[in-house]
């Protein structure tokens, strides 16, 4: 998938509405080409997270971006706002640009994963609200047994009272990993590196071509 596609998918439809087939000709013409069946399943995701709203048009489904969303996106001729990380809300906002780019099926555990090692406890459900997991999304997920397991109430007395930068409503459930999966550290990994390289400048340290064989 490339890079910041669903940034250039809600730019595209940012005050339009666009058919799949619109939407294709659009990034296209924008220099990225994606399989229909690939930008089909991308866009459900989003549609999934509430990034997007999905509208059946026969015989179509025409997306457009929720007016919620549109604060997300930068004025036309301005450069993005670089997210400040004395805002705590921004490193949510980081971490969810990173997130977008792992499958579905992989971004609560994934998220529940990085937000528990980095800051050393469970992770809420006003986090996970924050980097774009909907409550219909981790309800469906909770539903049977999996990677990630609500926390016991005696864990989060002190979890809340350690949180001074974001509220966390009292009766907020919190999450953690019930085991360790190869798959889920992998992706964190990856998720973590994505972040660190928002923020540090890496020009000149980066391989301007992949490297596709390991030196001797």
């Amino acid at each position: 998938m490339a890079e910041k596609l669903n940034l250039k998918v809600m730019e595209l439809l940012n005050g339009r509405r666009l058919s799949i087939s619109g939407l294709t000709r659009e990034l296209k013409a924008e220099g990225i080409e994606e399989h229909r069946l690939v930008l089909t399943g991308y866009l459900r995701a989003l549609r999934d997270l509430e990034l997007l709203d999905e509208v059946e048009v026969p015989p179509s489904k025409i997306y457009t971006l929720p007016e919620k969303n549109k604060d997300l996106l930068p004025d036309k001729g301005r450069e993005v706002r670089p997210a400040d990380p004395s805002d705590p809300e921004d490193i949510y906002l980081i971490f969810r640009n990173q997130l977008l780019k792992i499958d579905l099926d992989f971004r609560i555990p994934v998220g529940v994963y990085v937000i528990s090692r980095l800051f050393e406890r469970p992770c809420f459900r006003r986090e996970l609200k924050l980097v774009g997991i909907t409550q219909k999304h981790l309800d469906r997920y909770m539903e049977k047994p999996g990677i990630v397991c609500e926390a016991s109430d005696s864990h989060l007395k002190k979890a809340r009272a350690d949180i001074t930068k974001i509220e966390i409503p009292p009766d907020d459930p919190a999450y953690e990993i019930r085991e360790n999966r190869e798959e889920v550290t992998k992706l964190a990994n990856e998720v973590l590196a994505g972040m660190i390289k928002h923020r540090i400048d890496l020009e000149g340290l980066v391989a301007k071509s992949k490297q596709t064989t390991l030196l001797p």
